[in-house]
């Protein structure tokens, strides 16, 4: 395959943002030259080149921590990369799921006026990515973990059951307990999402393509 679009750097590098392709959290960054995008292409598994030994480096070789390749796109001047990818475990040495875990400055206009029509649904994404970083993580002590290490039948069972919550909480005209439940279930939802590998801006995408089909 030829990358004649690209724009390598005078050290035949580009940068490489990666990215999970379900919570989008950005996991990393690193280096790749014309030999580990080729390699990547070919595996389906990022391979990086090590600035530091020289070499290409594939991801998880030795920690098992693969990322499986869904989507390569470049940018507008065609010098830098992002990869979305399926991560099989924390993508930084440390163990975090992502290397981006210390805030180095936040103004806090994220957290405030939570109800704003531009910001209304931040927290499902917030959620996302603390569920994908749970998954990866597995924080001894977490409610999430333990879904995960109980696999699929436990998570569909909390479904099921938060499921008929709302059917209760509804029958009984109670608001209040409404809302709590329906929180529940859409939370529970979302770990199922998480462990079928399913992103949420595919269902998101699979209402607009819907509503769009109804309209026309």
């Amino acid at each position: 395959m030829k990358w004649e679009k690209l724009n390598f750097d005078e050290n035949g590098l580009i940068p490489a943002v990666v990215q999970d392709y379900q919570s989008k959290e950005v996991l990393t960054v690193a280096y790749m030259n014309e030999k580990s995008l080729e390699k990547t292409v070919e595996i389906g598994e990022t391979v990086f080149f090590s600035r530091s030994r020289k070499k290409l480096w594939h991801k998880g070789e030795t920690s098992g921590n693969t990322q499986k390749v869904k989507d390569i796109r470049y940018d507008c001047d065609q010098d830098a990369l992002v990869i979305l990818v399926e991560p099989n475990g924390p993508a930084c040495h440390t163990g975090s799921y992502s290397c981006f875990s210390e805030t180095l400055y936040s103004s806090g206009d994220n957290k405030t006026e939570p109800n704003r029509d531009s910001d209304r649904y931040r927290i499902l994404n917030e959620l996302q990515e603390i569920i994908a970083q749970r998954e990866h993580e597995m924080p001894e002590g977490a409610y999430t973990t333990y879904l995960f290490q109980h696999g699929v039948d436990k998570i569909l069972k909390k479904v099921g059951e938060e499921a008929g919550e709302v059917i209760i909480a509804a029958k009984n005209r109670d608001p209040e307990e409404l809302k709590w439940e329906v929180s529940d279930l859409l939370f529970h939802v979302m770990v199922l999402l998480q462990e079928q590998k399913v992103p949420l801006d595919e269902i998101l995408t699979t209402l607009e393509e819907r509503h769009t089909k109804k309209d026309n």
